[in-house]
């Protein structure tokens, strides 16, 4: 029998992932109470018995063998009882019948008969009954034509190419996906090394680049070590699933909104989970209390929640970590490039002005405190790509045994070295975040002021709260065909059911006649369909955080790490630091001269890495860090500059001009003139209007 389990073992997962001691322990343990067996005779029913019938394959077997038994019955009737030892003989005859018709049965010498008039089964019809209820709950998605346009970010073209929209939904959060030294750089990957990987990381596909690119994510956020993947998804499924399988008796405990990818990961470990409420401590540490200090245990959760702007108590959950013997692992995909002053995202941030002096591990920030980081590159750093961060050793065993990592072409270099200009880019320069806060502040208050439902958070996101999938759509098609908005709706299961919104996410593109247009749009829409507004929530108790009656969550920005100065703010200039003075380009800034005119004498100054202006009505002035003041107050500048201005960086100052100051350009030398409504003109007369200062 010992031999026939073993056998049976290699061709049944559930023998298969079960010891033979285990096995043996059922054969002993008696049968359910109430249990109606099919097998009859003198044959013992039992526990393992009771389970093989449950089985398509051991339980057709069974009721084969048990149908001679009853065959036989009768003539076992006629005869008397006989000694134990031959009944022991005949139940171990038994016995053996029915390892055998298993032992047939898994083997196919079984013969199965199917009749030869049923039809095939009909996958289309299951295909479109699918679909069809997705159109009953309306939670089918319309997928809209939306081509970006790189040079008119943050404006795209429809499928008719002269017709042009506004998009206020895109994840490239900071237009990085079209900052010239990004495109610069992958322009001249691409002649170089062509537009593929050539294989798998293992196989052909791995390149200096990838080492770069992973050794600047791993500097990013103070670890010894990083990985990059495909996508996010897949690395946070892959590492969940890879890490949590390795982990012996592992239990994960997931934030109830986490994202689809660390679900899936989940799932795919094995390991037990224990969802805790979002973003609630105390139903975590409950939770947490239930298992065993020695068991292992993993805390997965987000930073910025994608849907609701909401963000993870980082440090309050490392440190319920620490307390119970769990390991941390922290998915920062909203918010890597959006906070800190390196666009670590925001456990580097609650530590900002630290970080700031000490960019680096073992600081004693609470950036040391999370085991692990994902993050993607396909957001604030504008291209595409995933990766995470940890220690070496953990690194390197994801690295082996991952098959999301192993059996996936990686990718191409084009691709790593814009990310790695973009990372590099984003860790010196501060003003593209600032200003997207900015113009997330001035959105959520416009909407306030009309009433419209925001869901309350303290991040980047302004999701416009709905409350139902078909008014959601229209909402977002109205803004589309009327307004030349383009805002995707965002239903089920993307969001709970009655919770439907339109998701906005404003960039450093957007500028206050964009903001203008689409609130006006939105309160075109909300009075024209009678959508709900926040009066309306509230008296219905509230939904998704909307109508109750709780303080409003302070931005995750203050005033002062914006460099707020009496409502007004501060711009830093910073050049990048991929490129040295003899490679400086029209798109790559490195100096700006500065020469101001007060009471008939001229003062010409050099600013360049690192200085810090501040723009306020009638002056423009360089500040010293420590003092923060301005130096002077000129009446008069004269302004030019080597390298062209980033449009909108600062609003001071426009690209006109990558002239130096020499007789042959002196045509081109700006004059600013300051007054309530600040302009710039050029000797050709030619006048641009910039928008008020920052």
């Amino acid at each position: 029998m010992e031999a026939i389990v073993k056998q049976c073992k290699k061709a049944c997962p559930f023998l298969h992932n079960s010891t033979t001691a285990t096995l043996s322990k059922l054969s002993r343990m008696p049968a359910p109470a109430g249990f109606a067996s099919e097998v009859s005779g003198n044959v013992r029913t039992n526990a393992l018995t009771t389970m093989a019938q449950k089985c398509p394959v051991m339980g057709k077997a069974i009721a084969i063998q048990s149908k001679s038994y009853l065959r036989t019955s009768a003539r076992l009737a006629k005869h008397p009882t006989l000694p134990l030892k031959q009944a022991a003989l005949i139940n171990n005859e038994n016995e053996a019948r029915v390892a055998a018709a298993v032992m047939a049965a898994l083997q196919g010498q079984t013969p199965t008969t199917h009749s030869t008039h049923s039809k095939p089964f009909d996958y289309e019809t299951l295909y479109k009954s699918e679909l069809e209820k997705k159109h009953q709950d309306k939670s089918y998605r319309y997928f809209n034509n939306i081509n970006r346009l790189a040079k008119q970010f943050p404006k795209a073209h429809t499928a008719n190419l002269q017709e042009e929209v506004t998009v206020w939904c895109s994840n490239d959060y900071l237009g990085m996906g079209r900052n010239p030294l990004v495109l610069e750089s992958m322009q001249k990957t691409m002649n170089k090394y062509g537009a593929g990987a050539g294989g798998t990381r293992n196989i052909a596909g791995n390149c200096n680049l990838h080492l770069q690119l992973e050794t600047e994510l791993a500097d990013l956020h103070h670890k010894p070590a990083a990985l990059v993947f495909s996508s996010c998804y897949v690395a946070n499924d892959a590492t969940l699933s890879t890490l949590a399988s390795k982990l012996p008796g592992c239990v994960i405990f997931s934030d109830a909104s986490n994202h689809a990818s660390m679900i899936q990961g989940i799932k795919h470990s094995g390991a037990k989970k224990m969802i805790f409420k979002h973003n609630d401590l105390q139903d975590l540490e409950t939770k947490l209390q239930s298992v065993d200090i020695h068991i292992p245990k993993i805390i997965a959760f987000e930073s910025v929640y994608s849907m609701s702007g909401s963000v993870g108590q980082i440090e309050e959950i490392c440190n319920l970590a620490k307390k119970y013997g769990a390991i941390t692992f922290l998915d920062e995909v909203h918010a890597v490039g959006m906070y800190g002053p390196r666009g670590a995202g925001v456990a580097e941030h609650l530590d900002f002005d630290l970080n700031a002096r000490y960019p680096h591990g073992n600081n004693g920030g609470i950036l040391d405190k999370v085991d692990i980081i994902s993050g993607t590159l396909g957001k604030a750093f504008g291209v595409v790509g995933g990766y995470i961060a940890g220690s070496a050793a953990l690194i390197d065993m994801i690295r082996s045994y991952a098959p999301g990592f192993i059996f996936t072409t990686s990718l191409p270099p084009v691709v790593v070295a814009g990310a790695k200009t973009s990372i590099q880019y984003l860790k010196e320069s501060t003003k593209e975040r600032e200003k997207q806060q900015l113009n997330t502040r001035l959105l959520k208050s416009r909407l306030a002021q009309l009433n419209i439902p925001v869901v309350p958070n303290p991040s980047h996101i302004v999701p416009v709260l709905v409350g139902e999938a078909e008014a959601c759509k229209v909402a977002s098609d109205q803004l589309l065909r009327e307004h030349g908005i383009y805002v995707q709706s965002i239903n089920y299961p993307t969001v709970a059911k009655g919770e439907e919104r339109l998701r906005i996410t404003p960039t450093p593109g957007h500028n206050e006649h964009m903001t203008n247009h689409l609130v006006n749009a939105l309160e075109t829409i909300w009075r024209k369909n009678g959508f709900k507004r926040v009066n309306d929530w509230k008296n219905e108790g509230g939904r998704a955080g909307v109508g109750i009656n709780a303080p409003n969550s302070k931005p995750i920005w203050t005033d002062a790490q914006l460099r707020l100065v009496s409502g007004r703010g501060t711009t830093e200039i910073r050049s990048n630091p991929v490129f040295n003075d003899a490679t400086v380009s029209e798109n790559n800034p490195q100096v700006m001269r500065i020469t101001t005119t007060e009471k008939g004498t001229k003062t010409e100054e050099t600013y360049g890495t690192g200085d810090i202006f501040m723009s306020t009505p009638g002056s423009v002035s360089k500040l010293d860090e420590s003092a923060a003041t301005p130096l002077r107050r000129p009446t008069a500048l004269n302004v030019f500059w080597e390298g062209q201005s980033p449009k909108n960086n600062i609003s001071l100052f426009w690209s006109i001009s990558h002239s130096s100051p020499n007789k042959r350009d002196r045509n081109r030398l700006v004059r600013i003139r300051q007054n309530n409504d600040p302009y710039l003109k050029v000797k050709n007369h030619r006048t641009t209007e910039i928008d008020h200062l920052a």
